[in-house]
């Protein structure tokens, strides 16, 4: 193209595109074009240029190689979910609203919040997730992290072959072990040495993690080859893989870390250490607590004395006692409770007159201390996973405040629960509830199995009763409605049905309260009936019965049972 019809075929000269479009943007009147042919004015004449730079730019585009054609999605060989259940996930992530918002939510499931159960139950069975389901899938994970684990689990290697075609679904990638990359078989000894030595952190951290699960032996010494030459953040997420598989035969190389330069990676590696009873640094650490913790005699009843240390050495440092307290803290209170958390809770019989837990916790403290004494206490309970330490620190849950005699808080007192069976923890919540009403619940029940045993349930579903029965503002309670509908057990559905009439409202009731709590019911009850449904639809159908008796075809003279014409049973 040498000229433009308009001037005769006059050529134009040439003009970079970005001088064009500057042109345009301040206005010709501000900038003329670099060439205005006779008879043009300047705003044609910019029009002008740019339809012939237009074309140029389109016919003169070189042809490039085609791209690689991506590789094929890898094959999937858990089984098919069944039909029902696939239009079921279908409908679940269909519904991206997750509710109604902040406002009426109305009788309706929340199909949102079942698909983090639904995708559970999934897993367990092990099925494969259907393909056309799969961009869905990752969109719902890309907006709640908290799918994420279950969703890609489910979705399984076709996800990360996705992933790496929509820029939009890396996240999988990055949550993928080792970044979506194969880790080398674990028996593969050259393989592992090398990913060790030349792999991305993401698939170093990946490949411990799984040596750690599998043989932690090997992946502690492939650590240790090289933990002088690693930075000091990365020798701390390694050092926290060996959590997995923890034992004595990890002793030497955590007392070797404890002299590292970094107090992140020493304070980590003496929590560690203090995890093992039978280590070194437990055996330091009980030394220092027991001659700051005895048993007084000279009173008319036994009782605890303590004398907290009056400093903080370099070797206590060493072991991991963090020297300056937090603010508000005193020094003295603030090494004490270190040091006796870091002690074998197996210490304290044989230092307080050969006492159980329970005895031990029942024991006055003298001046003050049984607050500092009994939290400590509650920590090494939670960090060494002691039942009967956290059963005693806990106490009874109809205690007054149910505060027990160790545990100041619900965080502390959730966390004591973890340590025990999921049915005696579900009975010490039922007991709380029962007793203090689902005011302070919430976080307890976070932290009990689902779905919840039927002591639990009972004693919710009579809490929410008798909240409403008292005229109570339902709302108040909305969290704990959230949790029943996603751990109640869908059997508790025939005691609800009860519920579901408005009640009379007491005159201090809060207006309308019984519209709502009868709402509240209705779409707790539909839930429960939804989640028993979907847990029929993921149960794998029977296999068919091979029947081994055979009944001989009657004969042509023979009359068939229940014909007409046949004879009738005798009476």
């Amino acid at each position: 193209m040498n000229g433009s019809p308009a001037d005769g075929g006059t050529a134009l000269p040439d003009s970079t595109w970005e001088e064009l479009v500057t042109t345009a943007l301040l206005g010709t009147d501000r900038r003329a074009p670099a060439h205005t042919p006779p008879g043009r004015t300047a705003p044609a004449a910019l029009l002008d240029a740019a339809a012939v730079a237009t074309v140029r730019r389109r016919a003169g585009l070189r042809p490039a190689p085609a791209a690689a054609r991506p590789a094929h999605a890898p094959a999937d060989p858990r089984p098919p979910l069944p039909a029902p259940a696939a239009r079921r996930l279908t409908t679940l992530l269909a519904d991206r609203s997750g509710g109604a918002g902040g406002g009426r939510r109305g009788s309706s499931p929340d199909l949102m919040e079942l698909l983090p159960q639904w995708l559970a139950a999934a897993n367990a069975h092990g099925y494969a997730a259907p393909p056309q389901a799969l961009p869905a899938l990752l969109d719902a994970a890309r907006g709640r992290t908290d799918l994420r684990p279950a969703a890609l689990a489910f979705a399984g290697p076709r996800a990360l072959w996705l992933a790496r075609l929509n820029p939009e679904w890396r996240f999988a990638l990055r949550a993928a072990p080792g970044g979506g990359a194969t880790l080398p078989d674990t028996e593969d000894a050259d393989a592992v040495h090398r990913l060790w030595q030349e792999g991305l952190f993401a698939e170093r951290a990946a490949l411990l993690g799984a040596l750690r699960a599998r043989t932690p032996a090997p992946g502690r010494e492939l650590l240790a080859s090289t933990w002088a030459t690693e930075r000091a953040e990365d020798r701390l997420m390694f050092l926290d893989s060996l959590r997995t598989g923890l034992s004595a035969a990890d002793e030497p190389f955590l007392e070797q870390a404890l002299g590292d330069r970094s107090r992140n990676v020493r304070a980590t590696a003496a929590e560690l250490l203090s995890a093992l009873p039978g280590s070194a640094l437990a055996a330091r650490m009980a030394v220092r607590a027991t001659a700051c913790v005895a048993l007084d005699r000279t009173g008319n009843a036994p009782a605890i004395v303590v004398e907290p240390p009056l400093e903080c050495d370099a070797d206590m440092e060493r072991d991991g006692v963090v020297a300056t307290p937090p603010a508000g803290r005193g020094e003295r209170s603030w090494w004490l409770g270190q040091l006796v958390e870091a002690t074998p809770l197996g210490t304290w019989p044989e230092r307080l007159g050969g006492r159980g837990p329970e005895e031990i916790v029942a024991l006055p403290v003298a001046d003050g201390w049984q607050g500092e004494l009994h939290a400590a206490w509650c920590r090494a309970a939670v960090r060494q996973r002691d039942a009967a330490w956290s059963r005693a620190l806990l106490g009874s849950p109809s205690a007054p405040e149910a505060g027990g005699p160790g545990a100041v808080s619900l965080a502390e007192r959730a966390k004591l629960l973890a340590a025990l069976e999921p049915e005696e923890r579900a009975v010490w919540v039922a007991g709380f509830i029962a007793t203090h009403g689902l005011s302070e619940a919430f976080q307890l029940l976070g932290g009990c199995a689902v779905p919840w045993a039927a002591p639990l349930g009972h004693a919710v579903v009579d809490a929410l009763n008798i909240a409403r029965d008292a005229g109570s503002y339902p709302w108040s309670f909305s969290g704990v409605m959230g949790l029943a509908e996603r751990c109640l057990d869908p059997a508790e559905a025939v005691r609800l049905e009860a519920l579901l009439a408005i009640p009379d409202e007491p005159e201090d009731a809060a207006p309308g309260a019984g519209g709502y709590w009868a709402e509240a019911f209705q779409r707790l009850v539909t839930t429960l009936r939804l989640r028993a449904t979907m847990a029929r639809e993921l149960t794998p159908p029977a296999p068919p019965v091979a029947s081994f008796a055979t009944t001989p075809a009657p004969t042509a003279d023979e009359p068939v049972a229940g014909s007409a014409g046949s004879p009738s049973p005798a009476r």
